[in-house]
């Protein structure tokens, strides 16, 4: 009989720190001489995952929060970064992007997208299949600075065929070496990407979305489904793939108004109704998550929905070659400010993008927040007042008041551009 489940090893390594994050208790308390990595001064502190907002200074060491505070000396700090008031959040957390560049067809390097989104952990959200996962991991994972996480994609290629649909021959969803892939890869695999609208898997009805949720049992680590709707064959198709998610599943492009080949609407909200469905899969823990892209966000879905009490959960870019150059502009501190528009508050966005993401990569000790001892990852944006016009992704326009803007990323207490850190080594 085996000692340990497959399970078990999950869960053992996690405990012992994965990624590169040691327990608290391995890591020498500071003394009245050791001076902190980086301070961070003059912050606007926003970290709702604790209740914290207000002027804060930030000590780093060694990769993590060692110190926040009403004031730290500069003395105290090997390097100083003055913030100049800017908001300064957990580092931002992009539950789906496309991060995988030379691999699969679309993907953009996760570093490239920092200046643009302040983005700290990505999540490749099935850029890869079974067959080209490992090229990700052993090649472009490494090179990066971001964290990445990814779901492996049902398909074999995962997306690496773009623009020619990947399920049209249903042959490539192949559960047995997807659940391979999820397994020997725990670390940093979060589940099983698959597409289901109708351009992508024609008319294979719910058999996609079976085989994705079969390889996530078959792996026997926990897993997850992330399903991209947006278009599917017909409108009873929808309540089905609803029904058939499990609690932490998650449904991306919740707000998606592309229609399937014919024409049609068949969505969550059909004819300006919410679904039943999606308010049951909503109760039962299904993640609803935004995957803006570049026509995966309607304004009139997301507001019948939010109105009739399907609210989002995660807010996400899915930015790639082709969706980051359209007008709507995916990157995900744009689309958090898209939310802010539509009544949000600052401090719920940012729980969207940060404490409710890291839940569900769910691999690092106090991921999405500025606690002590969690990952010494922040984003600074400027907040913008104003009027500003956002446009969804079918050409609908809303009139805002304020925007966030990108102004400079921390990762594992390490910024991008100055101060350098001198030598400049990262985890």
């Amino acid at each position: 009989m085996d000692v340990f489940s497959r399970r078990d090893l999950f869960k053992a390594g996690l405990a012992l720190g994965a990624l590169g994050v040691l327990p608290r208790a391995a890591i020498a308390a500071m003394g009245p001489n050791d001076k902190f990595d980086l301070l961070i001064r003059n912050a606007n502190v926003l970290d709702p995952s604790q209740g914290l907002a207000g002027k804060r200074d930030i000590g780093i060491r060694y990769g993590l929060i060692e110190s926040i505070a009403p004031a730290i000396a500069a003395e105290r700090a090997l390097r100083v970064m003055d913030a100049g008031g800017k908001l300064v959040t957990p580092g931002l957390i992009d539950l789906h992007c496309h991060t995988y560049p030379y691999g699969s067809a679309i993907g953009i390097p996760a570093d490239e997208l920092v200046p643009h989104q302040c983005t700290t952990t990505v999540v490749s959200a099935g850029d890869a299949g079974a067959n080209n996962f490992a090229a990700y991991r052993r090649f472009v994972v490494p090179a990066s600075r971001t964290r990445q996480f990814a779901f492996v994609h049902i398909a074999v290629a995962g997306l690496a065929g773009f623009p020619v649909p990947e399920l049209y021959n249903i042959d490539y969803a192949q559960v047995d070496v997807a659940a391979r892939a999820v397994a020997e890869n725990a670390d940093m695999v979060l589940g099983v990407k698959v597409r289901m609208s109708e351009n992508v898997i024609a008319r294979h009805g719910l058999e996609p979305l079976r085989r994705a949720i079969a390889a996530c049992v078959a792996s026997g680590v926990p897993a997850k489904v992330m399903v991209h709707i947006g278009g599917v064959s017909d409108a009873a198709l929808m309540s089905q793939i609803l029904d058939a998610l499990r609690p932490g599943d998650v449904l991306t492009h919740c707000y998606s108004g592309a229609p399937n080949l014919a024409g049609e609407g068949t969505n969550i909200v059909q004819n300006g109704k919410l679904l039943p469905a999606a308010l049951e899969a909503k109760r039962r823990g299904v993640v609803f998550d935004i995957g803006h892209g570049g026509g995966s966000f309607d304004y009139t879905i997301a507001e019948a929905a939010i109105a009739q009490g399907c609210l989002p959960d995660t807010i996400s870019s899915d930015a790639h070659v082709f969706s980051a150059n359209t007008p709507g502009m995916p990157y995900l501190p744009w689309v958090m400010s898209k939310l802010i528009g539509l009544g949000f508050s600052l401090p719920e966005v940012v729980t969207m993008a940060t404490a409710t993401p890291a839940r569900v990569i769910g691999r690092i000790p106090k991921h999405g927040t500025l606690q002590v001892g969690a990952p010494a990852d922040l984003s600074m944006l400027d907040i913008v007042e104003g009027p500003v016009s956002f446009v969804d992704t079918r050409e609908n326009r809303r009139e805002g008041k304020v925007f966030l803007r990108p102004a400079a990323t921390v990762v594992a207490g390490v910024a991008f551009g100055r101060p350098y850190q001198a030598p400049f080594t990262v985890r």
